[in-house]
């Protein structure tokens, strides 16, 4: 039996762990070929050995720096050459496992945007041109639950005004979303937007204190912790057929803890 995404080839930037390794998974699973776009080679060459028990030749590993332009276009180039298409990207890859929440300085706060919001943009350049050229094409743009929520804890007192780096990159993506949308939906080229709320990655548990955990659980509405693959049939949805009329749409998933109208 054939998957939903049967003879498709689709870059996932960042799935050399966490969310972006459960979309490869599932992407393959379906019937994609993968490209695993991810900076750190470890990583990526981890997520490849695990990942080719199953995948076999349908998946491969391309180191990317998304906040490198010509790395994305690179990595675009050697798509092409190894499966001769490009039908999917999946813009997941953000700083997130080491960010510095305390870090407000102008210069860190650049260095975000060109990884979280900037790197999302070069990689929708880098694939756009053969997408729109054979009028086909799935973006899929990933924000957060971070980009909704702005209760901030207490303060004893005023300091400096936060620059709220991760929610303003991620915030920027909703945005990113809806014009990219605008542009390319005449060329048979849909862009949508996933948002999950706090999900159960390693990079989760090293970011988010132990103590707040629970908090987490008891805001969703179904009461339980959000996984990785939770989010990955989101994903099939907006990179597959049965979402051929749907561009421009942002999605939260995170068991109602977030219900933006």
């Amino acid at each position: 039996m054939s998957g939903r995404l049967q003879g498709r080839v689709a870059i996932i930037t960042g799935a050399g762990q966490g969310i972006g390794k459960a979309y490869a998974a599932r992407f393959l699973a379906e019937g994609a070929k993968v490209v695993i776009a991810e900076v750190n080679e470890e990583r990526g060459e981890s997520a490849l050995a695990e990942l080719s028990s199953a995948g076999g030749e349908n998946v491969t590993f391309v180191p990317t720096d998304i906040s490198d332009e010509e790395s994305t276009k690179d990595c675009a180039r050697q798509t092409l050459e190894r499966f001769g298409r490009i039908d999917i990207l999946l813009n997941n890859a953000a700083l997130y496992y080491d960010i510095d929440n305390t870090d407000n300085s102008p210069d860190y706060l650049k260095r975000v945007f060109d990884v979280n919001l900037h790197g999302a943009w070069f990689m929708s350049r880098a694939v756009t041109p053969t997408m729109c050229e054979k009028r086909w094409g799935r973006i899929i743009n990933q924000s957060s639950g971070a980009a909704y929520i702005y209760l901030m804890p207490p303060e004893e007192r005023f300091r400096e005004l936060g620059a709220f780096t991760y929610s303003q990159t991620k915030w920027g993506i909703v945005g990113l979303t809806k014009f990219m949308a605008g542009q390319l939906g005449q060329y048979n080229v849909l862009v949508n937007c996933i948002a999950p709320g706090v999900t159960m990655t390693e990079a989760t548990k090293k970011i988010v204190p132990e103590e707040f955990m629970g908090m987490v659980t008891m805001m969703s509405a179904m009461k339980r912790t959000l996984e990785p693959e939770d989010l990955a049939g989101t994903a099939v949805f907006f990179a597959s057929d049965d979402a051929n009329f749907v561009t421009g749409q942002v999605l939260c998933v995170d068991g109602g803890a977030c219900m933006p109208a």
